[in-house]
């Protein structure tokens, strides 16, 4: 006799059995339930400190990613590459369904938005039952965005900004402006480094009004401008938030197609994508790599004893900041160009800087999803009681909100998720190079430089996610 039938026979052993094995795996994954008032936002993305040296971790990690790169260049073969990176699989689906799921995303996006501004302005001014601040952070930060690069980019649909912009144009009489072609991508790419740096320098983090106040002037710009310029043109290029999970959505698994749904390996379809062809596109994929870097710098207690140091000698802190953020980003801009002229140089090519710049960036991205799957994995984790109570209850925040302890072995996770990020950057890279190159030693040359930018921001972040968590200096 089966399962079933013992269950239905021995009803309260059945009970005992799921409840075992329930709370067999909360005692393995999670160390304690607790209250907690703690902020929601960058300040509250707690790691674990990891009781191994930091020498041992750091050297390991990048000789993890070293060994992929003399491992890549092994595979020589390039109908295999071309056969692995060309695979897919298609799951056909009705356009009725799709029909229905997108329309529900939409009227999702909307209520939603409405649901944050509302009870920004209104709801309770603590951060941990707020609605507000649990959706965008919680939900949005970090969870819909790994939703995006783990599976597929569903954000075209949920933005309420695109549905609201896509109504006003279609019913209403509008003229649509010419969008200069020279701007590029470039607004986004100073959207997106304006919203790290008011999500890191202000409270918006922590006070749900100033939270609501902020995105009630994003959707006034975000609408006026799609009107003017129409809602594809931009959100394609000028929209941050629409542009980042566009590009977090090339690393996904899944994409739409006209027949139905595509699966291949995450990643896979990025050495024959076309999404990055300017400069403009470059700097935001790096920007999404150096803003996770740069908040988990000054969210930790060196960060926080370095601006302190500097602070005392007289420098004001929002202008340390501004230093920091922007030459930070600068290096880590500057430094993959340099690599793209190395290649160069050493793979003994024609082709120029710049187009080998534009034909390693995608590999990045798997970088960066790396690095916020690291950042974000367990703040995700922990917040997701006070995450599904204000999805179920918008308007009755709880009395006693729930935050999860993680265990200490939590933290390991990070590095894996790090070092996976990379290695599969390395392949993408390595992909890249025979799709570029005619000569197999050219090919695998030209990698070495921009094998060794990710060893080194492997470095940086394995000594990043290594240390004490603490709120920034002066701005918490």
């Amino acid at each position: 006799m089966g399962l079933d039938g013992a269950g239905s026979r021995y009803p309260a052993a059945r009970r005992l059995l799921v409840s075992t094995v329930m709370g067999f795996c909360t005692l393995l994954f999670i160390d304690t339930v607790l209250a907690s008032n703690a902020a929601v936002g960058l300040s509250g993305a707690s790691r674990e400190t990891l009781n191994i040296p930091q020498w041992l971790y750091i050297a390991t990690g990048g000789a993890a990613i070293g060994a992929s790169a003399l491992l890549a260049s092994v595979v020589t073969d390039r109908v295999l590459i071309h056969t692995v990176h060309d695979w897919y699989t298609l799951v056909p689906t009705r356009a009725t369904i799709r029909t229905v799921a997108i329309t529900a995303a939409q009227v999702i996006g909307v209520v939603g938005l409405a649901i944050v501004l509302y009870r920004g302005f209104t709801g309770p001014q603590i951060p941990t039952v707020n609605v507000a601040l649990i959706l965008v952070f919680a939900g949005v930060r970090a969870g819909l965005t790994m939703v995006v690069y783990l599976f597929g980019n569903v954000w075209p649909a949920l933005n309420p900004w695109r549905t609201i912009a896509s109504f006003l144009t279609n019913y209403l009489p509008t003229r649509t402006l010419s969008y200069p072609a020279k701007v590029s991508r470039w607004p986004a790419v100073l959207g997106l480094l304006l919203l790290v740096w008011v999500e890191t320098v202000t409270q918006v983090n922590k006070q749900p009004a100033l939270l609501a106040g902020a995105i009630l002037v994003y959707t006034v710009i975000t609408i006026a401008g799609a009107v003017l310029f129409s809602p594809s043109t931009w959100f394609i290029n000028v929209d941050p938030i629409s542009v980042t999970f566009r590009f977090y959505g090339q690393v996904s698994p899944l994409r739409w197609a006209d027949s139905g749904l595509t699966f291949r390996p995450p990643g896979f379809e990025l050495p024959e994508s076309d999404f990055v062809s300017e400069s403009a596109d470059i700097a935001f994929i790096i920007a999404l790599v150096w803003e996770l870097t740069f908040s988990g710098f000054v969210t930790t207690t060196t960060g926080v004893t370095v601006v302190k140091s500097i602070v005392t000698i007289g420098v004001p802190p929002l202008v340390l900041y501004a230093v920091l953020f922007v030459v930070g980003y600068l290096a880590f801009l500057s430094a993959y160009f340099i690599a793209a002229y190395i290649a160069r140089r050493i793979g003994e090519t024609y082709l120029t800087p710049h187009i080998l710049a534009v034909q390693f960036a995608p590999s990045l991205l798997a970088i960066a999803a790396g690095y916020h799957l690291a950042h974000y994995f367990g703040f995700f984790v922990s917040l997701s009681p006070l995450l599904v109570t204000a999805i179920a209850t918008p308007f009755s925040p709880p009395a006693n909100p729930l935050v999860l302890s993680l265990p200490g072995w939590f933290g390991m996770l990070s590095i894996a998720f790090i070092l996976i990020g990379h290695i599969l950057a390395v392949w993408v890279a390595h992909a890249d190079a025979y799709a570029t190159f005619p000569s197999r030693m050219q090919a695998i040359q030209s990698q070495y430089p921009f094998v060794l930018v990710m060893i080194s921001y492997t470095v940086i972040s394995l000594w990043l996610i290594s240390l004490p968590t603490a709120s920034p200096a002066f701005v918490s």
